[in-house]
Parts: C-alpha cells; structure tokens; sequence
C-alpha cells in the first residue's frame, strides 16, 4: 500500500481527523476542503486528484442538511450521489483506492443494530442520495472501501458552521430554556478521532467492501444528550425533556432505529469502539484543548 494520500473534505469533522491520524502514521497527506476542490465539477477533480497522484483518496465530503435536502432534493443528489460518481472515475484513472464514507440512513427501522449484508431502505433524499453514492463507488471501481457511519461528533465541529450534536445540546443550555429531545429515535453516535483511526486501520489490512464503523451500543437521542450533560456540564441544572417522533415533526422521516453492528468491523482484528460515555470524555477533553489553543492564539 503506498503511503501517499489525499482527503476529500479535509475541513469537516471526520475530514480533519482523517489528515491528523494519516500524518500520525507517516503519510504524506494532502487535504481539500470545499473552496479548494469542488467534488461536483468532473475536470476539476480530474485534474486536481491526478495532479497529487495519491495511493489512496478519503471521500469525507458530504451534503448532510438532512432536513433541507427535502426541498432541495437535487443539491443533495448532486454532492452526495453524482460527485462520488466524479471521484471514483479519478480513482480508476489512476488506479488509486477509494475510502468513501456512507450513513446509517441508508436504512429504515429494524429494531436492532444494522449488518452490512441487512438490505438498504432510505426515507428521505438524503438517504436516497448517499445510497447512490455507494452505488456509484461500487459501480465505478472493483474494490473501493465503503465504510457506513453514524451521527459522527468531533472537536472540529467547534469550528464548523454546523458544529454537532454535542455543541447543540451545549449551546441549548446555556440559553437555560427547557430541552426537549426525542426518546424514541435510536443511534450509534460516532467520535470521529475513532472513526478515522478505525477506517485507517481497515485501508492497512487491505479491506474492501461495506464495513459499519459506528459508535458501539444502540443509544436514544434523549439519552445521549444526558450522558453530554453529564461530561460537558458536570454539577449544572439542566432543563432536559423527553419528546416523540409524533411531538417533534421535521422535514424529512428518518429511521426510528437506525444503530449500526459493528460486528464486522471486529471480526476484521479491529479494537472495538469504546462506550459512548467514555468517547464523550474524550471529546471534552480535546474540546478543552481545542479552546486553550485558540485562546493562547488570540
């Protein structure tokens, strides 16, 4: 495997980890965000992707506005379907592996955590677009890694417009106004440091295919903003309340259950992921790093 890589999305969450784990491990890495490539333009990726030469391309970009995509359906489609399409193309040109990374939303509601071989059932455009987008990796190359993930959270969501569900929840309570968060939708919430590693170590043994890497055990919505209360704001009254599906209307159905096994993933050697509670502290903990950087900077 060389040891040359490039990283689509390097300025999201899981792009930026994805840079920092590769350079960690001796890659020369290159990383683009969205001002400096333009996934949905087919000469641009062509020639920027061909220019750098990489063993292998990390695909992190993505559309996730998960509500708005059903008003604009096309947007969504476009990036998250049409532009893998782009890259994968680039890829083969150059016989280059492709890491493409996909959503627990590709399913519907099994009531227990998704395997890779559970067949796919989108409710929405953005289910619909990021399905296609797996579907153009593999039509595309012989062996590109899919790798399928779930409400990931990292510290560079301090910094993207944004942010994630942890910062949400935080910045909802500072406005120490009642929260209300819904209990009966259950997923697998990923920290991206994780992911990122997790997925390096499946490109080094090789791995093709789908592969869930997810943040563990199943865990409502409710829930996890408890245990974020809990690491992010120990000792502080916090306003939290339990709703439903049928209480909190949104745009877009999404999937009830929708909590990713990663059963595979440990089958492969792989170490597995650590509870939730303990990834929450390790979030914290960068957080506050992230901050007293940014406020020796300043």
């Amino acid at each position: 495997m060389g040891r040359r890589a490039a990283v689509i999305g390097s300025g999201g969450q899981l792009g930026a980890e994805l840079v920092r784990e590769l350079r960690r491990r001796g890659y020369e890495t290159i990383g683009w965000d969205r001002h400096q490539l333009d996934i949905t333009d087919n000469a641009q990726v062509e020639r920027v992707v061909a220019s750098s030469d990489p063993q292998i391309v990390f695909n992190a970009a993505a559309y996730n506005q998960v509500d708005v995509a059903e008003n604009e359906p096309h947007a969504s489609y476009v990036v998250n379907g049409l532009a893998v399409r782009n890259v994968a193309l680039a890829c083969r040109q150059l016989d280059t592996c492709l890491v493409h990374f996909s959503t627990d939303y590709v399913f519907d509601t099994a009531g227990r955590p998704y395997t890779e071989s559970d067949p796919t059932h989108p409710l929405g455009a953005y289910g619909v677009s990021k399905l296609a987008g797996e579907l153009y990796a593999q039509a595309y190359l012989d062996r590109p890694l899919i790798v399928r993930t779930s409400g990931v959270f990292g510290p560079a969501g301090l910094r993207t417009a944004r942010g994630n569900f942890v910062e949400v929840m935080l910045r909802l309570a500072r406005s120490s106004q009642p929260i209300r968060v819904v209990e009966d939708h259950m997923a697998s919430p990923t920290y991206a440091p994780l992911l990122a590693a997790r997925t390096v170590d499946l490109v080094e043994r090789g791995e093709s295919g789908i592969v869930h890497v997810g943040g563990g055990t199943p865990i409502s919505w409710f829930h996890y903003a408890q245990l974020i209360f809990e690491a992010g704001l120990p000792g502080h009254a916090v306003e939290l309340h339990a709703t439903s599906e049928r209480e909190y209307r949104t745009a877009a159905r999404r999937p009830k259950f929708s909590a990713l096994s990663n059963a595979k993933m440990e089958s492969l050697g792989l170490e597995p992921m650590p509870p939730l509670a303990d990834a929450l502290r390790l979030y914290f903990a960068a957080r506050e790093a992230v901050q007293l950087r940014s406020g020796l900077m300043a």
